[in-house]
């Protein structure tokens, strides 16, 4: 389906596709900064999650996006280590779920919700519930990782060679 190469791409490609999906993480978190972070968030980048079917780049790639937009976002010290570790989590567990385009996203969507809740409750003091805590992050990503990220790998799919 992909093209072969892809799978095993040079260091250079993979160091350079991997900054390039870290830059676009922490880009598309601070334009949709309002929405980025919080107790009801939608981050855009989780969309990029969808990338670990397309390169093993993505999934260096995405942690240290993710490290770096929970860093310059003034989070605490608990934020940067738990958020980065669910994304880094869920683009290991992504990657080696690559052969079925549809479970890809699914580890994202799970070890954020169930990661950022504690963080956002123990860590920030949010006054919500955990259950709910759990179900706002559930559903912002599902959009991001699902419907937005759905949208990127149509797009990756239809421009062979791209990855």
């Amino acid at each position: 389906m992909f093209d072969q190469s892809a799978e095993n791409p040079s260091a250079a490609k993979q160091m350079a596709q991997g900054g390039i999906i870290a830059v676009l993480y922490v880009i598309l978190t601070f334009v949709f900064a309002p929405i980025s972070f919080g107790a009801v968030q939608v981050r855009i980048a989780e969309a990029l999650t969808i990338l670990p079917l397309f390169t093993p780049a993505a999934v260096p790639g995405l942690f240290i996006g993710c490290l770096l937009a929970n860093i310059f976002g003034g989070g605490i010290i608990w934020d940067v280590i738990f958020g980065s570790i669910a994304t880094l989590i869920g683009a290991v567990l992504g990657r080696m779920l690559r052969s079925n385009r549809w479970l890809v996203p699914i580890p994202a969507v799970v070890s954020n919700a169930v990661i950022v809740p504690l963080v956002l409750y123990y860590g920030y003091g949010v006054n919500i519930p955990i259950p709910l805590l759990v179900l706002y992050i559930a559903i912002g990503e599902i959009a991001g990782c699902y419907v937005l990220g759905e949208l990127l790998a149509e797009v990756i799919i239809r421009r062979k060679g791209m990855f």
